[in-house]
């Protein structure tokens, strides 16, 4: 069996805890606590009051929305032409100079670019119900 002894450092036990105990224990309901309680929840108890009026709206318009994806299929539409065509480019210049091997990722490059082009501007179109 074990033994553990205390640690007595000059004639008193130690202390593990770095928190001192409280004198007097804090009252749950006094009037500073409840005073600061509402405080706290009053801007919340009044934005619920409210909340019941609100909830009464009728239709909510989501034309922002289709706005928001137009501006969305039109990056993608210039996002692509911008990316094919630098892949081009940078293909292009590759095969001048005689290194067909390494014009094969600007070729690459060009092909992802017309897939963004095309299917990208397609299917955020399609999220809409826009047509091409």
């Amino acid at each position: 069996m074990l033994r553990i002894r205390r640690p007595f450092r000059l004639k008193k036990p130690l202390n593990r805890s770095s928190n001192p105990r409280p004198k007097a224990w804090p009252q749950p309901f006094s009037k500073p606590t409840l005073l600061r309680a509402a405080r706290v929840m009053g801007p919340t108890l009044v934005a619920l009051a409210f909340a019941g009026v609100a909830h009464a709206q009728g239709t909510m318009d989501f034309s922002g929305a289709q706005t928001l994806m137009t501006t969305f299929k039109t990056f993608a539409i210039y996002a692509g032409a911008v990316i094919c065509f630098g892949g081009l480019i940078f293909a292009g210049i590759r095969m001048m100079s005689g290194r067909f091997q390494d014009a094969i990722p600007g070729l690459f490059g060009a092909l992802f670019g017309a897939g963004v082009l095309g299917w990208g501007a397609g299917w955020i179109g399609s999220l809409t119900g826009q047509s091409m």
